[in-house]
């Protein structure tokens, strides 16, 4: 096979995603040039106004339009009073799709044992913030049951210990070790459902 700088660079591009190897990114290339009026031409296209475009909101985390702003943020319609913190966008987008909860999310961006991961980049500060703002009443953390997801879990904890709101955590059907974006359905129905309450006890 005749070397193509450019094939070359896409297909390293291409394998760096999740669930995809070498292999995998050289059929997709492949796919993408036998169809490039199809596929790639819009895909470009679609990709610059991304780069551009969509961001990561400064206040809750979610994924937002720099033209219409953060739906999550914005949202003056449905006063919610739970706040749903979790990891990343892949989680919220898990929960949001089996409609087991509803309320407002939180999507922290990592964990705090992650490599490189700041606690500052985690928008705990903000979340705490929200909280006082907006009148909430429970927050439930919804990290994975992974050393890291604990970790994190429990700095947030102690994060809120000073504001009067609930904090309960996904317990009952959450396995250990287990991540939250690859739950089924009815094992997330479980782990809202049996959630536990995490507050600090008082005299």
């Amino acid at each position: 096979m005749q070397n193509i700088s450019e094939i070359e660079e896409l297909i390293k591009l291409i394998s760096k995603l999740p669930g995809l190897g070498p292999k995998s990114a050289k059929r997709i290339v492949l796919k993408l040039i036998n169809n490039r009026d199809e596929l790639v031409k819009p895909m470009a296209s679609t990709l610059a106004q991304v780069y551009k475009n969509v961001t990561r909101c400064s206040s809750c985390g979610s994924l937002k339009s720099i033209s219409s702003g953060c739906i999550n943020c914005e949202n003056t319609k449905d006063k919610y009073t739970k706040i749903c913190v979790v990891e990343d966008i892949a989680d919220q987008w898990s929960i949001e799709n089996s409609n087991i909860f509803q309320g407002y999310f939180h999507i922290l961006g990592g964990t705090i044992s992650s490599v490189g991961q700041r606690k500052e980049d985690l928008l705990i500060n903000s979340l705490v913030e929200r909280v006082n703002r907006d009148n909430i009443e429970e927050v439930i953390l919804a990290t994975s049951a992974t050393v890291e997801g604990q970790t994190t879990a429990y700095y947030i904890q102690d994060s809120l210990k000073n504001t009067k709101v609930k904090i309960t955590k996904l317990a009952q059907g959450l396995p250990v070790g287990g991540e939250i974006e690859s739950l089924d359905d009815g094992t997330l129905f479980s782990a809202f459902k049996n959630r536990a309450n995490l507050n600090f006890n008082s005299d």
